[in-house]
């Protein structure tokens, strides 16, 4: 709010938001619309003429006898719109949502809304989101999109920071936090579903995702399906992902498609928000030999494990029988969120207040696996490059080998180590081990969460 805010201090500034369903576009450009008195319209899927009827009439409720008139194509639309606002001596902001709709029906709105938006005088202020990155792009955001450059505000509205869970959900402890980000990610809507089972996170997963009548049971059909244009061919590629491949390959090989056909089909997903590319500490990012694709999203690896393949039994077992298959993956999908929200902390620990936080900041983590080397679940630099955090991520409350893995000599064979300060780190929900002989950090599930607010 406050960067939109600041578009509005630049006469007729025109500003752009998008991101992926679910996380929260519409209701934040509609509570910040009506804090400045604008109006918000949203464009839906139909034909240009219709459309334009439906906005023209959502703008009638500022201008009454707007919708009076009919509108033969998108200039005609935008002129008035304009002469309306000059003879009230109305600046906005006027907010349009799904832009990608109205492009999708007629691509020629685009270079409409740039001789719009670059006629001299306008003093009406603009704002445009949407859900389909991939036309946001092509249109206003690459380099070659006719409405590049145009933009005083341009940004990405992302998930919430796991952080605030903890001003949405009343848990006894830190680590069920973890728990409930496990199962609905940063996504705004499912937090707003999820709320009102409070504590009672079993039944929230059967009646809102395992029951077939629950209305997330065929959320990422509907999340493929409205896209513009629609990704649903891209669902097997998620299937194999959520089924544990992470490799182009193993990809590539479950699909039964060469390898060199995924690069289009794994970008698309990327840009959207579900998959992300993973690649070890000390490698290039243009390097791709080593990379794993992972379900980004908490609330699809959760879909994509546990509904996915069980569908048909979901669809007629009972209660007890829907949790069973619920519980058997509940752990590994706790260990993994766990594992993400650490490395997520690493590069914010140093506003904590731990032992650790004085030796940082530190970059942002990775993983590091290499052949029949240690492998590390999380490794990082210092900003100085003076120190190298070397951390282990344990759920359970017993960390078993955990800290024999830390030895100097394992951790000595990492990239950059040989010059640095080893800092190491063990990264556990509840900090009741004694590791100080060890000269091991801890750090718990509450300060994660606190230094990811």
């Amino acid at each position: 709010m406050r960067r939109l805010d600041r578009a509005l201090a630049r006469p007729g500034a025109f500003a752009v938001i998008w991101g992926r369903r679910r996380v929260g576009k519409s209701r934040l450009l509609i509570e910040w619309s009506h804090r400045h008195k604008g109006l918000y319209t949203v464009a839906e899927q139909s034909a240009p003429s219709i459309q334009r009827r439906y906005l023209a009439t959502a703008v009638a409720e500022r201008f009454p006898g707007f919708a009076d008139v009919d509108y033969p194509d998108w200039r005609s639309f935008f002129l008035r719109l304009s002469a309306q606002a000059d003879q009230a001596g109305w600046q906005g902001p006027f907010v349009l949502d799904e832009l990608p709709y109205l492009i999708s029906a007629d691509p020629g709105v685009v270079g409409v809304m740039q001789n719009w938006l670059d006629r001299p005088g306008r003093r009406l202020h603009v704002v445009v989101s949407g859900s389909s990155q991939r036309m946001m792009h092509s249109a206003i955001l690459g380099s070659g999109a006719p409405l590049y450059g145009r933009a005083v505000e341009a940004f990405a509205v992302r998930p919430l920071r796991p952080g605030y869970l903890a001003d949405a959900f009343t848990m006894d402890e830190w680590r069920d936090l973890v728990s409930v980000h496990a199962l609905w990610g940063g996504m705004p809507r499912y937090w707003e579903l999820a709320q009102p089972f409070g504590r009672d996170l079993d039944t929230a997963v059967d009646e809102l995702v395992l029951d077939r009548s629950g209305p997330l049971h065929d959320e990422p059909d509907r999340l493929l399906l409205e896209e513009t244009p629609p990704a649903t061919a891209l669902r097997p590629v998620l299937d194999a992902i959520g089924a544990g491949v992470h490799r182009v390959s193993e990809i590539a090989g479950r699909l039964g498609r060469p390898a060199s056909s995924l690069s289009r089909p794994l970008s698309s997903l990327i840009e959207m928000g579900f998959v992300r590319r993973e690649i070890p500490f000390g490698d290039s990012p243009r390097s791709g030999k080593r990379s794993l694709y992972q379900i980004a999203d908490p609330f699809l690896r959760l879909w994509f494990r546990v509904v996915a393949p069980h569908r048909a039994v979901l669809a007629e077992a009972p209660r007890e029988t829907r949790l069973h298959y619920w519980r058997r993956y509940r752990a590994n999908l706790e260990a993994y969120a766990w594992e993400e929200l650490c490395r997520m902390a690493v590069p914010m620990l140093h506003h904590c207040d731990i032992p650790l936080a004085r030796l940082g900041p530190f970059e942002p983590a990775q993983r590091y696996w290499h052949g029949n080397a240690p492998e590390f679940d999380a490794v990082a630099h210092s900003v100085d490059g003076q120190r190298l955090l070397v951390g282990e991520v344990k759920w359970s409350a017993k960390p078993g080998k955990v800290l024999d893995r830390l030895s100097l000599s394992s951790t000595r064979t990492l990239p950059g180590a040989a010059d640095a300060e080893i800092i190491r780190v063990l990264f556990i929900p509840e900090a009741k081990l004694d590791t100080a002989a060890a000269d091991v950090k801890l750090v718990d599930a509450h300060a994660v969460m606190r230094a990811l607010r």
